[in-house]
């Protein structure tokens, strides 16, 4: 009767075990979708000002709603009027703090924008910071 007894509680063991094996599964598989892809590359969008009273001011327009280039383009102080797009950058071509903050953040678009907050400073100003590609 003993012998009978270990096997249930080794079967109900390991069934227990399976299912927390299913769920541990199921959890590093969801960690997995969070992280980011590794990427050399990014295609990057950004939005610079000289004073944090003018970037601060961008980032109220964007959340507010207003489109990501469309701020750029009145709003940042550099030679990338095209909606602050800077094209495509590789790993090692930009300054330290700004490359960072770009690889750290997904793909999004400039109508629904996913951007570095609070702003990142730099020896240039301050910089929001939106990726548009990953390679």
């Amino acid at each position: 009767m003993g012998k009978d007894t270990k096997k249930a509680s080794s079967s109900s063991k390991k069934g227990g075990s399976d299912a927390k094996a299913s769920t541990d599964k199921k959890d590093k598989k969801d960690k997995k979708d969070d992280k980011l892809k590794p990427a050399n590359s990014i295609n990057v969008r950004h939005i610079l000002c000289e004073k944090s009273s003018q970037i601060q001011e961008a980032l109220d327009r964007l959340a507010a709603g207003e489109s990501f280039d469309k701020v750029a383009r009145e709003m940042s102080q550099d030679k990338a009027r095209q909606g602050g797009s800077l094209g495509w950058q590789t790993r090692g071509a930009m300054v330290k703090d700004f490359e960072t903050a770009a690889f750290a953040l997904p793909v999004s678009k400039p109508d629904k924008p996913v951007y570095t907050q609070p702003a990142v400073k730099t020896q240039f100003g301050y910089h929001v910071i939106m990726v548009e590609g990953r390679k």
